[in-house]
């Protein structure tokens, strides 16, 4: 009965490395080291793009906050209450 255990186990553990082996002999072919570098590379674009998107955010951020200390998102004033400056006495002086 022991023996029968102790040859179960052989088995099972020479399975278990085999797959191993054959997982890693797997990722050194060229196919494999192919495929880990476009993984990397879709890993690094989706990094460039989330920091983009950040950026993005950011800055939008910003440019409220820039408009709201700067007061460039108030109303613009009606045609009758604009007055331009050197533009008083204008018209009378036309006439």
């Amino acid at each position: 009965m022991r023996r029968l255990f102790w040859l179960a186990m052989g088995i099972t553990i020479g399975a278990l490395v085999v797959r191993k082996l054959s997982r890693a002999a797997e990722k050194m072919t060229p196919a494999g080291i192919g495929g880990s570098i476009a993984e990397g590379l879709r890993d690094l674009a989706e990094a460039i793009g989330d920091f983009g998107a950040d950026i993005r955010d950011a800055m939008a951020e910003r440019e409220q906050e820039l408009r709201a200390g700067t007061g460039l998102d108030a109303p613009l004033p009606s045609g009758d209450q604009v007055q331009l400056p050197g533009r008083h006495g204008a018209h009378s002086a036309d006439s």
